[in-house]
């Protein structure tokens, strides 16, 4: 049977394997004029340290813990974590109200790792040693975090910019580690391992293999990782970071892997801020196998880089009205949006 692999035209929807979910795709809309809100440019030119910083080195945090005198990266315990790992007394079990009102306690751990000791460095301007570093950090807080009993799912991320809501430019990124599944987790778990059993492979591998062979959407590659534009994507600029090996979690990387996903990390952002002439921002965060002591095989380790910015570095999109209470909506296409970054130099280039 053959399979039509053209990119469709007109307007059109998508569909995300990964969470079924369908977007809308026109790109007609391109054409219109944009009378919108446009966003102020955020400031571009940070002290080396800043003393009223509460991540800076020495610096004293808003919880009152001081921060030593670090050099690499940092990790703490978020002085203000939505999740605490105490157990809930046991009148607070889970607990059904209803048939339409049920709730369940949650556990977890919060924490906060800082990229570099200097305040004005984003993870385009860090070295590849200094990711490298960054990546090893995230993988032992996975191992640490995945080995307390009552966690089931560590999710590692990072807002960047004001426009993400991130409160401090300092360089740094979260980590969650939940006792149940998180929603947006608990789709690709469902989707990944019924694909396994209707397909009898890994759903990303095969994926992969389409996006490597046509190549239209793929932005950049090195041995171990491909950054694409995901064909259902529903950010303007949106981008998948996929290890071409099939690789369930940071854990099972190769030294030389971690090195590649460092070096894919440097040279994606690096075209991110190029694309408009700024610090782009973004939420990026990493999926990976669930810590639960399941069988998750099924699991391809990849991550997820959420752009808002559309037209400018003053312009972005913002998913209102229809987006949210019908579907994603998108003008440019995957394509158009793959081409533009693949334009852009990065130091590899």
């Amino acid at each position: 049977m053959s399979v039509n692999l053209s990119v469709p035209a007109g307007v059109h929807r998508r569909y995300n394997p990964l969470t079924r979910e369908w977007v809308l795709v026109s790109p007609h809309r391109m054409e219109r004029p944009w009378q919108g809100q446009a966003e102020r440019l955020p400031q571009q030119e940070l002290p080396h340290y800043d003393p009223q910083c509460y991540l800076c080195p020495g610096n004293q945090r808003a919880g009152g813990e001081r921060n030593p005198d670090y050099s690499g990266t940092y990790v703490f315990d978020n002085d203000f974590s939505a999740l605490l790992p105490r157990a809930a007394p046991a009148h607070e079990g889970p607990r059904a109200m209803s048939a339409l009102l049920v709730h369940h306690p949650e556990r977890g751990v919060c924490r906060v790792v800082c990229y570099s000791p200097r305040h004005d460095q984003t993870m385009a301007q860090l070295s590849r040693p200094q990711i490298r570093q960054v990546v090893d950090t995230w993988t032992q807080q996975y191992y640490e975090l995945g080995s307390l009993p009552f966690v089931s799912y560590v999710q590692i991320f990072e807002n960047k910019g004001e426009m993400m809501g991130a409160s401090n430019p300092h360089p740094h990124g979260q980590i969650w580690a939940n006792e149940s599944l998180p929603s947006e987790v608990a789709k690709e778990h469902l989707a990944q391992n019924e694909y396994l059993l209707e397909a009898e492979s890994c759903l990303l591998c095969d994926y992969l293999a389409q996006e490597l062979h046509l190549g239209e959407r793929v932005v950049i590659e090195n041995e171990g990782f491909v950054a694409l534009v995901p064909f259902w994507a529903v950010w303007p600029f949106e981008t998948l970071v996929l290890g071409k090996r099939h690789t369930p979690s940071l854990l099972h990387l190769a030294e030389s892997e971690r090195d590649g996903l460092a070096d894919i990390l440097k040279r994606l952002t690096t075209r991110y801020d190029r694309l408009f002439g700024i610090s782009f921002p973004y939420s990026m965060g990493l999926h990976q196998q669930p810590t639960d002591g399941g069988d998750h095989r099924t699991w391809h380790m990849h991550a997820h880089f959420y752009p808002p910015l559309l037209r400018s570095a003053t312009v972005r999109k913002f998913l209102v009205g229809y987006e949210m209470l019908a579907q994603p909506q998108r003008d440019l296409t995957p394509e158009a949006a793959a081409m533009r970054l693949r334009e852009m130099p990065d130091d590899a280039d």
